[in-house]
């Protein structure tokens, strides 16, 4: 095992281990290899190309210069049932009642659940900065990743991670 497929290992455990709304966990993770990068890039710039959206090309540099990518996502997350209206809607069986897939995601999703994805997605970074790997939350590699089929969830985001003398995530 190469010391990337670790510290995203670790990573992952930053994730898992982050608070969660209610004590319930729905976040999801998955370590995408050194191996696998290639692949990613390249669904990134067709990506690119075929919605004609700015960035991917360039992210997917940025994953070619990478050792690993992390993926942290949601499905199925479910509410809290305590009918806030933070999702848009006016009650939890009404925000259920109007989930399906928008695009790459599924929507809309319980803002609180989002917000444990994002406190997962915090926790993960800061473990790759505590052992001083570069990393980036990216939404464009997530993409990529759902379109390859490597996950399915409702929404997805990616952490790729590099130890060069200049971040490859910066001056792009």
């Amino acid at each position: 095992m190469d010391i990337f497929t670790t510290a995203a290992q670790l990573m992952e455990v930053s994730a898992r281990t982050a608070p969660k709304s209610l004590g319930k966990d729905f976040v999801l993770t998955k370590i995408i290899p050194k191996e696998k990068l290639g692949e990613l890039a390249d669904e990134m710039d067709r990506l690119g190309v075929e919605t004609a959206r700015k960035n991917y090309d360039r992210d997917a540099k940025s994953i070619r210069a990478s050792g690993a990518v992390l993926l942290i996502g949601l499905k199925d997350a479910g509410d809290l049932g305590i009918d806030c209206g933070a999702c848009g809607f006016d009650s939890c069986a009404e925000y259920l009642a109007n989930r399906k897939r928008r695009g790459e995601f599924v929507g809309p999703i319980c803002s609180f659940r989002l917000l444990d994805m994002g406190i997962a997605l915090g926790s993960a970074a800061k473990t790759a900065s505590i052992f001083n790997f570069d990393n980036r939350i990216m939404y464009r590699v997530a993409h990529a990743a759902m379109s390859l089929g490597w996950v399915d969830w409702d929404i997805v985001m990616g952490i790729p991670i590099s130890a060069t003398g200049k971040s490859v995530f910066f001056d792009r």
